[in-house]
């Protein structure tokens, strides 16, 4: 069982071995960075590829991990009792299975995607420890110990908004996906649009990656919004002449895709005043 991307992934010979790293040691494979480099659509492309069903869990600022276990629907069973209806008797009723318990309960081996951990409270992955380790937890309500019948995959992504514990980080395989280079960027390119003329590729990838090198830009494009932005050159039928940029803003052709903030518009049409007062 080993990952070498697939046909809608391009994973760097680094990322393919932090993946097949954390299948051997049974560990969970921690990635971190730059938000749209493809964290979350790594998990979902290993569970393809290894032909593996997918559970996901999308962790938001509210997230306990308990509710990753199991919640128990205490309400529900007062409205019952309340009613007379028989299901009162059996507390299993009012328990609802979170993913872990789903992915620990499949008869056969999962990928489970614990996504955005960082969005959490800092207590969170501390209070996984126990479960991610011994793939083991127990249910008071019920009584009973659920146990993992085969170990999920266990991939967890984080945008690194905040430290995660080292009690935590021990207990995972850390990779940070760094932003591709132009060469590695080029051939994802051509795996979402095949057949797309070269050079266009060849211009829209140098004038995006000279805004992500401007100085002073709030927050960087990332690859999903390079491919954003390639998607509306096409739909646009534009070519590489089309891609000059305009002197009296120094933006690029459709902008919004690339730029997703007013000071960093401002910031390239002060470069565009700035040489226009260097020329004069």
């Amino acid at each position: 069982m080993r990952f070498a991307g697939s046909a809608d992934y391009v994973a760097t010979p680094d990322l393919a071995v932090a993946v097949n790293a954390s299948i051997t040691l049974e560990r969970p494979l921690l990635v971190k960075g730059e938000p749209g480099t493809g964290k979350t659509e790594l998990a979902r492309q290993i569970a393809r590829a290894l032909g593996l069903p997918l559970i996901e869990w999308s962790v938001k600022s509210t997230t306990r991990a308990a509710q990753g276990l199991y919640e128990y629907d205490a309400v529900s069973r007062l409205r019952d009792s309340q009613l007379g209806d028989a299901r009162v008797h059996d507390v299993a009723n009012y328990i609802r299975k979170g993913p872990l318990w789903r992915a620990f309960d499949a008869g056969e081996k999962v990928v489970l995607l614990i996504d955005e951990i960082d969005k959490a409270d800092i207590e969170f992955p501390n209070d996984l420890l126990q479960e991610l380790d011994r793939m083991e937890f127990f249910v008071y309500e019920t009584g009973e110990t659920i146990v993992a019948k085969r170990r999920p995959i266990v991939v967890i992504t984080s945008n690194n908004e905040k430290e995660l514990p080292d009690a935590f980080l021990r207990r995972c395989f850390f990779h940070y996906i760094r932003f591709p280079d132009p060469e590695t960027l080029a051939r994802i390119v051509d795996v979402h649009f095949p057949g797309i003329k070269p050079g266009l590729v060849r211009a829209a990838l140098t004038r995006f990656f000279e805004i992500r090198e401007t100085p002073g830009l709030k927050k960087k494009p990332s690859t999903s919004e390079a491919l954003d932005w390639l998607k509306l050159l096409l739909a646009e039928d534009l070519d590489a002449a089309d891609l000059r940029t305009d002197p009296a803003s120094n933006l690029p052709r459709l902008h919004g895709a690339l730029l997703k903030n007013e000071q960093d518009v401002h910031l390239f049409e002060r470069l565009a005043f700035l040489a226009r007062s260097k020329r004069s």
